[in-house]
């Protein structure tokens, strides 16, 4: 019964992976995107071929864990590597058609002397439509994403005006007004040609046909404004421009090679904030390990007295600072520490006026002892697991040949600590490294330089820069930029820990 329980809930559960796979190869298919459709089905098949063929009971336990390592790891590593190499962000996310597309749907200009379409506002599920009725009568609609369609069956007023279609709902006065902004922003393409120009409402009941300002030739491959002749050409790095160097807002992705390399330690507005920013972020990791180390293991021995009453109670105390989230701890620590209404100045100080996230080197020891208070209990709960391992025997011969109780934690426990707990160290150095949240919840990287047009602040470490290059905190978003910096990260923290763990070896065989 129960090998039949089994084999139903391996159908049940198959059948579902195959259904979604299934569902997500058709999509590949449609959107033409057959290196990734191909891979998928390979997967697909070889999960089929583990779990309904019989024996191989560790692949089908290895199986979900590879295949979630593979997506969420392997891939988003590889991928983030390939984006360092482009252009890709804001205004270069996209194929060159698609940006000659998009440049002539956006540098569109009202035709002179256009006829006037009647317009109806539809709604169909969550998307908007305009109703047209031209000047010959006949009735079309379309939206931002469909072109221009004759429709039939359309409801007429008493002026011929095309008012409803089935399928639809008609809008309102109100509702239009309620809806204004995403209904102005409608522009509905004549055609599948960007060329031939779309229609616009600005009321809601009227609209006219806009026509590209900037003309697109296929054969030179350029563009050229109508009004002033300029002719913008494709300059080789992603973008059309003209002979002065002024480029086009819409660019295409294109691999710039180590070009994001080279400009986050040559732009002016990165390279001098960039060292600075590296600089603060080995400070920061160093004196975190440091300081949440040292009064971690002060408060282990202190509590690990066999003669100390109510040390649990104290211990549950000790690690309470980690029991809270690290982002909402940020938080609360930033409301604490404002400069302006603070506990800290207005309670505790008496009304003082200290900037303790405003000055640049206030805010830096405010955020170490945030990240103190915040990563002690962690190096408390490890030192006195490593403590309470040690053998009583060796503390037990050295006072007996005369050794001080300083002595003996410095010659005999801390080496011995230290073989077991090095590694946690540079794992302690790695997270704090990339020590997102208490950065960003409390100064959010402030207070910002002055010799830089990009936000980059005193307290900014190299995961937040990559934070602000990558969702365009102030100069847009510029995905290459950030995932080379990531990569940089990544061979700083691997060299560290490299050279770490080799030290760590040495360590312990000495000790051995």
């Amino acid at each position: 019964m129960d090998s039949l329980k089994g084999t139903l809930a391996k159908v049940v559960l198959l059948g579902l992976v195959d259904a979604f796979a299934v569902y997500v190869m058709m999509m590949l298919f449609i959107s033409a995107q057959w290196p990734v459709l191909v891979v998928a089905a390979l997967v697909t098949l070889a999960i089929n071929w583990i779990y309904l063929r019989k024996g191989g009971l560790p692949a089908k336990y290895l199986a979900p864990g590879v295949v979630f390592l593979v997506v969420f790891q392997v891939f988003v590593v590889l991928y983030s590597g390939y984006i360092a190499f482009t252009n890709y962000g804001d205004g270069h996310n996209s194929t060159k058609a698609d940006a000659i597309s998009a440049i002539q749907l956006t540098a569109q200009k009202r035709v002179p002397d256009s006829p006037a379409y009647k317009t109806t506002v539809l709604k169909k599920n969550s998307d908007f439509y305009l109703l047209f009725t031209g000047p010959d009568g006949a009735v079309s609609i379309g939206s931002a994403a469909k072109p221009l369609t004759p429709v039939v069956g359309e409801t007429l007023d008493g002026s011929g005006k095309a008012v409803a279609l089935p399928g639809y709902d008609t809008l309102n006065f109100s509702q239009i007004l309620a809806n204004q902004t995403e209904i102005l922003k409608i522009s509905v393409p004549v055609s599948s040609d960007p060329a031939q120009g779309s229609l616009r409402t600005a009321d809601g009941t009227t609209a006219y046909a806009f026509k590209p300002s900037l003309g697109y030739d296929a054969a030179s491959d350029t563009f050229t404004d109508a009004a002033t002749g300029a002719t913008y050409t494709d300059n080789g790095h992603g973008a059309f421009a003209d002979k002065s160097g002024q480029t086009l807002a819409t660019g295409w992705k294109i691999n710039v090679g180590f070009d994001n390399f080279v400009r986050a330690f040559t732009d002016p507005n990165l390279r001098a904030p960039l060292l600075g920013v590296i600089a603060w972020t080995f400070t920061f990791a160093i004196a975190s390990v440091i300081l949440t180390f040292g009064l971690g293991l002060f408060l282990a021995v202190t509590f690990n007295r066999e003669d100390l009453r109510g040390k649990k109670v104290y211990r549950i105390l000790m690690i309470l600072p980690y029991a809270f989230p690290a982002f909402l701890s940020g938080l609360v620590w930033s409301g604490i520490l404002n400069p302006q209404f603070g506990w800290l100045n207005q309670t505790l100080l008496g009304g003082a006026e200290i900037g303790w996230l405003t000055d640049p080197v206030l805010a830096k020891v405010s955020v170490l002892v945030v990240n103190l208070w915040l990563g002690f209990p962690y190096m408390f709960l490890v030192c006195t697991g490593a403590l309470q391992s040690l053998p009583t025997e060796l503390d037990e011969a050295a006072r007996m040949d005369g050794a001080g109780a300083w002595r003996v934690f410095r010659s005999i426990k801390l080496p011995l600590l230290l073989v077991s707990i090095a590694p946690l160290l540079i794992a302690s150095f790695a997270f704090n490294f990339n020590n997102f949240n208490v950065i960003y919840m409390l100064t959010g990287g402030g207070p910002r330089f002055t010799d830089t047009t990009r936000d980059i602040g005193s307290t900014d470490i190299l995961i937040t820069l990559v934070y602000k290059v990558a969702f365009g905190q102030g100069t847009g978003r510029d995905y290459g930029l950030a995932s080379a910096l990531a990569i940089v990260i990544f061979v700083i923290v691997a060299t560290v820990s490299a050279i770490s763990f080799k030290q760590t070896k040495a360590l312990e065989e000495v000790n051995s």
